[in-house]
């Protein structure tokens, strides 16, 4: 089948990507792992022996980074939806973040201790109709707060990417309400022309 034009171009733009070139040269899974790593860097985020969850984890870019940062001193636990070949440091629960029995695998590995950082890079799986996926994207965020909630230690840091839109503003203020301090970021490695932000939650109340 031939590839339309969008299809065609996007594959064009991606293999001319300057972050796509240098995962594949530094053997890094996802161009994603560069926002991660400028957030690290710019904030200080990982700290020898933190206990680290990555939902939405697969191909497993920042699963690799965060492991690398600790270099064993500490705990990595990453989910997803999709398969994700092994890492070292990383403990893996493959299952449905919406789904109990995933979430209560996930809950075993952490043995009843908090957490100090939480991260989110989940995205749904687009239908091309803007009010479905801007549904589905909020409902995934809320879900990883509300996993935040749960288990992350007091003064404890929760990372989200949202898709800017309808209902991102008001999920902003909710964030304010449950941290300390609250920002917005957008790294270098995010496409200029998409809507992703990162919000960085830091001083869990």
């Amino acid at each position: 089948m031939a590839r339309s034009k969008s299809s065609s171009r996007w594959l064009k733009e991606h293999f001319a990507d300057p972050f796509v070139k240098k995962a594949h040269a530094e053997g890094v899974r996802s161009r994603a792992a560069y926002k991660l790593e400028e957030l690290i860097d710019r904030h200080k985020l990982i700290r020898p022996g933190m206990r680290v969850v990555d939902l939405g984890a697969a191909p497993g870019g920042w699963s690799q980074l965060v492991a690398r940062e600790l270099d064993g001193r500490g705990l990595v636990v990453a989910m997803d939806i999709l398969d994700m070949p092994s890492i070292a440091g990383v403990r893996f629960v493959h299952g449905d973040f919406r789904e109990e029995a995933a979430v209560s695998q996930l809950e075993a590995l952490l043995e009843g201790q908090p957490v100090d950082l939480v991260l989110s890079d989940m995205a749904p799986n687009m239908s091309g109709v803007e009010a479905v996926d801007r549904a589905r994207a909020m409902y995934l965020v809320e879900l990883a707060r509300d996993f935040a909630d749960l288990h992350l230690a007091p003064g404890g840091t929760f990372l989200v990417k949202v898709f800017q839109g309808v209902g991102s503003d008001a999920y902003l203020l909710d964030l304010r309400r449950r941290y300390e301090k609250v920002q917005v970021r957008k790294p270098s490695a995010s496409r200029k022309r998409s809507p992703e932000v990162y919000y960085l939650a830091t001083g869990k109340r």
